[in-house]
């Protein structure tokens, strides 16, 4: 299904993957960063028992779905969706267990796992990923829109994690929501840059989700959409779908 190549550049959307919890000292940080994390929801991730949803890439010749069940408190994931050789895969594991999953896991799902959640989620990293240098810069204009916005850049720290080194600039409104994003991919490998806007804001229970971005990657039309999001809230067995 996809050749090396095409599994290196689905690797440069991995962005901001960094395993942060066992970090003992913290960056330079922005209120900002907070405000816009408390605007998706996060006060209220505490009701969430799991998080449902389909990623959905479509970048030129490459085009994938994958979908996924995320349960935080536990940390358990289950994955449904084809592996580098595009035979279908459906397994569930959890990342506290990581060192003894098989290779799969470790070197495909789980790195998939964390690329596709933050373009789920990354306006809650904000306030979960305490490493990372996240400063206020004043009003920009904007990469794909009309208009400016405040630009919001959030750098992770150059070691640790899947892909270290990585910057994110957001472009946020008044109303603390992303409106675009340009993210520049850190560490030795080749530099990348992807610019896509935030649209289609939609309420899945407490949280605010973006599910769709189009813009480009390194040059190549770009579109990521996030389909059949629901979550299902603690002491409840019925999942709620973003509307």
């Amino acid at each position: 299904m996809r050749n090396a190549s095409h599994v290196r550049m689905i690797h440069l959307l991995v962005f901001g993957v960094l395993v942060l919890a066992g970090t003992s000292w913290a960056q330079q940080r922005s209120p900002i960063a907070d405000e816009i994390a408390k605007t998706y929801g996060l006060d209220s991730f505490g009701q969430i028992e799991a998080i449902r949803y389909t990623f959905n890439l479509d970048l030129g010749k490459i085009k994938l779905s994958r979908t996924w069940v995320w349960e935080p408190k536990a940390d358990q994931v289950s994955y449904d969706g084809k592996d580098k050789e595009g035979k279908p895969v459906k397994l569930t594991y959890l990342r506290s267990q990581l060192g003894s999953q098989a290779a799969v896991v470790k070197e495909e799902i789980d790195p998939a796992f964390f690329n596709d959640q933050y373009w789920l989620l990354f306006p809650l990293h904000l306030s979960w990923d305490s490493s990372a240098e996240v400063t206020e810069t004043g009003k920009h204009k904007l990469q794909l829109g009309k208009g400016s916005a405040s630009r919001v850049v959030v750098k992770y720290p150059s070691v640790g994690g899947y892909t270290p080194g990585d910057t994110w600039e957001l472009f946020v409104g008044t109303d603390n929501r992303i409106r675009e994003f340009m993210f520049h991919r850190g560490g030795s490998k080749k530099p990348t840059v992807v610019v896509a806007s935030w649209g289609d804001y939609k309420k899945a229970g407490p949280l605010l989700v973006s599910l769709d971005h189009r813009g480009t990657g390194d040059g190549t039309p770009l579109r990521v959409f996030l389909s059949d999001v629901s979550v299902k809230l603690v002491g409840s067995n019925a999942w709620v779908n973003a509307q």
